[in-house]
């Protein structure tokens, strides 16, 4: 091998070493399983490679190619098994299961290629690469579409892979054949992976600290909402209806409430309300468009404006998406252990209600309020969970399909 190709996959598995040194800080502030998590993912990782570049000495061709084969199909199980959990796909009693499946088709593999010539063994075993590579790209996929920074980077990470393994599959077959600057490509693309997935962990283990936080200190705490506090949002909504005032323009009222933070603290604790006060904060801060305000309303609401909407449809659209995408089902913790937030399996769905308002300039600022927030509080009777004022009724209506001509006050 050409002394070029060695010094880049030397710097590979210094970007391994530096991953394990992080595993380590991780583990030492009780981050356990996602110290555990990122040091089994470099070891694994530093392993493939050393076996695939042919530097265990006393291996003749065949049993080197055998050798390939099997850690190809058990380091594609181990890796997939590990991005499976990242982007939330293995938890609770699906761990189990998903360890039992993942050493069932190793195994298989493994036995099936023993039938085979080396070489097949090998293909075999790429073979269940590919189909584990196709499958985590649709997972990460779905999880960036949903906006989730763990899909996002493992999309990354993956497509990685992908370019390490094909060069590494690749100079098996044919070492001799193999140039120093595909070895440079391959060395790269395992070190963009190992940078991937430590920004997966690392976000993941962010997230934990941060909730770790939020449900020790509560609502006092900025991190548990990320939000302007009550009385910052109190001035936010003075200023924005005393300019819509002066300009003669409407201001769009979104209040969101959610029905079920009382029952949640008293069944499982503070932690636990402050746990789901945080995520139902998360989810809106990635739901509202720029230019849309956004604060909490008293301890179980918050509150979104919208300066100079286009049209009430701009607001009731927005509504239903918070509608639809907040009460998801969310893990909760219960205590402030770091290391329970990654087993927990107490499951909480947020009682959603969302209520809008149009606001003329006229119309003061806590009349508006009062009247979204009401609305709100009616909204979790209706199917859609969206509720407005309907003038020509006068009274409150459920906001399902997108409206015709709905008036909104």
């Amino acid at each position: 091998m050409d002394s070029v190709a060695v010094g880049f996959w030397g710097a590979f598995f210094g970007a391994v070493s530096l991953s394990l040194f992080a595993a380590v800080l991780a583990f030492r502030r009780s981050a356990r399983r996602v110290a555990l998590t990122g040091s089994l993912s470099a070891v694994v990782s530093g392993l493939y490679v050393l076996v695939f570049l042919g530097w265990l000495p006393g291996l003749g061709h065949d049993a080197q190619l055998r050798l390939d084969a099997a850690l190809a199909a058990a380091a594609s199980a181990v890796l997939g098994f590990l991005l499976f959990w990242l982007l939330g796909l293995v938890r609770g009693a699906r761990v189990s299961r998903a360890v039992v499946l993942a050493a069932a088709a190793t195994a298989a593999v493994i036995l099936f290629g023993w039938t085979l010539p080396a070489e097949g063994a090998l293909a075999v075993a790429v073979g269940m690469q590919a189909a584990l590579v196709a499958a985590g790209l649709g997972a990460a996929g779905h999880s960036a579409w949903r906006g989730a920074p763990p899909g996002h980077l493992a999309l990354a990470g993956l497509g990685f892979m992908t370019t390490t393994i094909a060069v590494l599959t690749w100079y098996a077959f044919a070492p001799a054949l193999t140039p120093w600057w595909l070895h440079a490509l391959g060395a790269l693309a395992a070190i963009g992976y190992t940078g991937s997935m430590a920004s997966a962990l690392w976000a993941r283990y962010s997230y934990l600290i941060d909730v770790r936080q939020a449900m020790i200190h509560g609502p006092s705490y900025d991190p548990v909402t990320r939000m302007p506090s009550h009385h910052e949002t109190n001035l936010l909504v003075g200023e924005a209806f005393a300019k819509g005032y002066r300009e003669g323009r409407p201001l769009g009222v979104i209040v969101v409430s959610i029905g079920n933070f009382e029952a949640l603290e008293h069944l499982h604790g503070r932690a636990a309300y402050n746990h789901g006060l945080f995520i139902c904060a998360g989810r809106l801060r990635r739901i509202t468009p720029a230019g849309v305000q956004l604060g909490r309303l008293g301890n179980d609401a918050f509150l979104l404006l919208m300066p100079r909407p286009v049209s009430a449809g701009a607001l009731i659209e927005l509504a239903q998406v918070i509608a639809q995408r907040v009460p998801r089902p969310v893990a909760i913790g219960t205590t402030g252990e770091m290391a329970e937030l990654e087993t927990t399996r107490t499951t909480w769905v947020a009682d959603v209600g969302v209520g809008v308002l149009v606001a003329p300039p006229q119309m003061r600022a806590p009349t508006a309020i009062a009247a979204a927030k009401a609305m709100s509080r009616t909204a979790w009777s209706y199917a859609s969970r969206v509720a407005g004022y309907d003038e020509d009724a006068r009274k409150i209506a459920e906001l399902g399909a997108p409206p015709g001509p709905v008036a909104v006050r």
